[in-house]
């Protein structure tokens, strides 16, 4: 099988297309042949070599990837939730690895979702990662209540626009930042106060919340800390909350923690329900070839994508959702 190799942490350069073994699933495992994958930031750092590379490396060759949609094409010998040919979609083995840039990849059994019937395999591929990430911090880790007030940065990000829809549905107010240019763009997904944060400081455009939604970290995250209630949360999916900030936290009164997004075939089957509902969608503003994964990382590298960057590994680009 085709399959994205890394020859070693660095450039888009080091992204090399080969031919390596297909895998045979273990007992709990599926084997899923690829339609769609999606690519997010952590995939840009472990391939400069962050946080999970050396892991990756334990098992050469270097697969980067946790982000599938496709079908099953083979079944481990304790599997009795999934048959041969079923669409399924999942964030996969993270954090771990998921070895997900390849036409074949394995996956535990409750890692994956049923993929509904009413999306496409680039959709469902883009609402893995991003969308856990949102669920698990606003659903698990927050526990966001109706009526509540959300303050989340970068709303108009791969993560940031699920968020806002998840925030809406579960009846908070949110205050999102984004560019001016992204203004009219998270207003659509359900912003009710955007903030352009070139524009004037945080503080003088929100105050009082009672939640902080941080995927950008450093001084974004000193400085939300000033802007939540007593007792608020600040969630940094970025490691934001540093030692250094614990005199500020514990002044404000506020809770505050990094989170790290798991593989869950339970979220991830809220998550399809809300697609097949409509309720929750996925915006596609890149799809590439495989043979384009340069091109992908290169996209995210800009910091500018509005919501998702999709890989396809059919002969046809579909059209952006």
């Amino acid at each position: 099988m085709k399959a994205i190799i890394t020859t070693a942490p660095g450039g888009v350069e080091n992204l090399k297309l080969q031919e390596v073994e297909k895998p045979q699933p273990g007992p709990n495992e599926v084997l899923i042949k690829v339609l769609a994958l999606s690519v997010n930031p952590v995939d840009v750092k472990t391939r400069k070599g962050g946080t999970f590379y050396n892991q990756l490396n334990e098992e050469p060759p270097v697969i980067l990837g946790w982000d599938i949609s496709g079908t099953v094409a083979a079944i481990g010998s304790a599997v009795t939730e999934w048959q041969e040919g079923d669409e399924v979609f999942g964030m996969i083995n993270f954090p771990g690895k998921g070895r997900a840039y390849a036409e074949y990849v394995l996956a535990p059994a409750n890692h994956l979702a049923r993929k509904p019937q009413n999306i496409t395999h680039a959709q469902a591929a883009a609402t893995t990662l991003a969308a856990l990430t949102a669920y698990q911090v606003l659903v698990h880790e927050a526990k966001l209540q109706s009526g509540q007030h959300l303050l989340l940065h970068a709303a108009a990000g791969g993560v940031g626009h699920f968020a806002v829809q998840i925030a809406k549905h579960l009846g908070a107010t949110v205050s999102g930042t984004a560019s001016a240019a992204n203004a009219s763009f998270i207003k659509e997904l359900g912003v009710d106060y955007p903030i352009d944060y070139k524009a004037q400081p945080l503080e003088e455009a929100v105050k009082e919340v009672d939640l902080v939604f941080d995927p950008v970290g450093g001084e974004t995250t000193a400085t939300s800390i000033n802007l939540l209630k007593k007792s608020g949360i600040l969630v940094s999916i970025v490691g934001g909350v540093k030692e250094h900030l614990t005199s500020q936290i514990n002044e404000k009164g506020i809770s505050a923690k990094n989170y790290l997004v798991h593989s869950s075939g339970a979220d991830m089957a809220a998550l399809a329900r809300w697609l097949e509902q409509g309720m929750l969608k996925p915006v596609i503003e890149h799809q590439f070839k495989f043979e384009e994964m340069a091109k992908a990382h290169a996209q995210i590298e800009t910091g500018r994508t509005r919501g998702k960057v999709v890989v396809i590994l059919t002969d046809e680009i579909v059209p952006s959702s």
